[in-house]
C-alpha cells in the first residue's frame, strides 16, 4: 500500500540508505521498527533515479522529522534522455538538525510512469 510522505512526520530516523547520482531506491529505518521505502519499479521506455541529494543525510537521523513534503514539476531544462516527457520530483525532509531535499528525475516517451513511489517496507 502506497504512503504519501508525510507518513515520516514524527518519526525519528535511525537510518537512511545513502543516496546517489542514479539510485532508484533509497529506505528509511524509523526507530519503532518501521521501515519506509521511497523507490520506482522501472519498466521499458523509461528511467526515474535520483538526479541529486542537496543537504546531509545525516541530519534527518537521530531526531524527529518536522518536515515531510513531495513537490512535482513537469518544468526545468534536464538533458533528457527521452526528450518527450519528463517529471521532476523533490522529496523536502527535516528535523531540527537539517533539512535535505531529495530530487528525483523521471523520463519517459510519454506513455510510461515517470514518478516516484512510496510505501512501508518489509
Amino acid at each position: 500500500m502506497y504512503e504519501k510522505i508525510d507518513a515520516l512526520l514524527g518519526k525519528t530516523l535511525r537510518a537512511i540508505t545513502p543516496a546517489k547520482k542514479g539510485d532508484d531506491e533509497i529506505v528509511f529505518e524509523c526507530e519503532d521498527g518501521t521501515r519506509f521505502k521511497m523507490f520506482h519499479s522501472q519498466d521499458c521506455c523509461e528511467t526515474v533515479a535520483v538526479e541529486e541529494v542537496v543537504g546531509d543525510l545525516a541530519d534527518l537521523v537521530g531526531s524527529p522529522i518536522v518536515e515531510a513534503e513531495m513537490v512535482e514539476s513537469k518544468d526545468g531544462e534536464p538533458k533528457p534522455q527521452y526528450p518527450d516527457s519528463w517529471t521532476w520530483t523533490f522529496y523536502k525532509l527535516g528535523t531540527a538538525k537539517g533539512f535535505v531535499t531529495l530530487r528525483w528525475l523521471g523520463e519517459s516517451n510519454g506513455y510510461y510512469s515517470e514518478g516516484v513511489d512510496f510505501c512501508k517496507a518489509p
